[in-house]
């Protein structure tokens, strides 16, 4: 059996705590600082001063620029040194001084990244979050604690999404936009304060979703915001003419665990 070896490609000037666990063709570049508790998947690459601390976990093919700070200590004033956790999924970009927060007690102990995410310069990722796939975070963008964003959300550059929100599937938010209440999936939200806008057609399409389903969800935005019913009238018109579709049943299901109301 031939053996393999794991290639590594690690600047001499990197700080690595000996307990790392480092994954094969990894790139670490000059000053970084790698915790003990930080393990690294295979074909990641470590940009300059970037920080990677506390328990955290991160997939294959991940990408991280320069001085990033990745697993730090959340930045709660009932975080009392805890062990906490971060995990990160594959194939995500971090740009230049993102920030990600591992979870508090609190919280269920963990933040959550899954895969193929884009996170622009200087995001900030806070405590407890949870975070989709195929999410992009534009600069500046910011989540407080205990944020859910569903797979395929775009978040324009200086927004900021308050705590224990919740954000749907292929939601569409407007640069400088201030989110307090939970956004349904498929639409486009703008401003400050914040406004619904309409159903973010462009996105729906560029993800597949085909014209008979784009019009069903359109059917279900204005049953929900233009037809003055309350959101439980809404729900019951919905599952009355639309249940039965995938995105439809998601949209429902939605608007039933919305804890702090919704966008309207």
């Amino acid at each position: 059996m031939t053996k393999v070896t794991a290639l590594r490609e690690i600047h001499e000037t990197a700080s690595i705590h000996p307990n790392t666990k480092i994954g094969r063709n990894v790139k670490i570049g000059p000053f970084a600082i790698i915790g003990e508790n930080v393990e690294i998947g295979d074909n990641c690459v470590i940009g300059p001063r970037v920080v990677l601390e506390g328990w955290t976990t991160i997939g294959t093919d991940n990408q991280f620029y320069h001085s990033g700070s990745i697993g730090c200590d959340p930045q709660d004033l009932k975080f009392q040194g805890e062990k906490s956790f971060l995990h990160i999924g594959d194939g995500n970009v971090f740009r230049e001084y993102v920030t990600i927060s591992r979870g508090t007690e609190g919280g269920g102990g963990e933040t959550r990244i899954g895969n193929h995410n884009y996170f622009q310069a200087y995001s900030h990722i806070a405590h407890d979050c949870h975070i989709g796939s195929n999410v992009l975070m534009g600069n500046w963008a910011a989540l407080a604690g205990h944020v859910t964003v569903e797979d395929g959300v775009v978040i324009s550059g200086l927004s900021g999404v308050h705590q224990f929100t919740k954000v749907g599937k292929l939601v569409l938010i407007g640069a400088n936009t201030k989110i307090v209440k939970d956004v349904p999936p498929f639409v486009i939200v703008d401003g400050n304060p914040a406004r619904m806008v309409g159903v973010n057609l462009i996105g729906l399409r560029q993800n597949g979703i085909e014209a008979e389903v784009r019009n069903d969800i359109k059917k279900a935005y204005r049953i929900l915001y233009r037809s003055n019913l309350t959101i439980s009238q809404a729900i019951e018109q919905m599952e009355h003419e639309l249940a039965g579709r995938l995105e439809i049943d998601h949209f429902i299901r939605f608007l039933r665990n919305a804890e702090r109301g919704i966008m309207r």
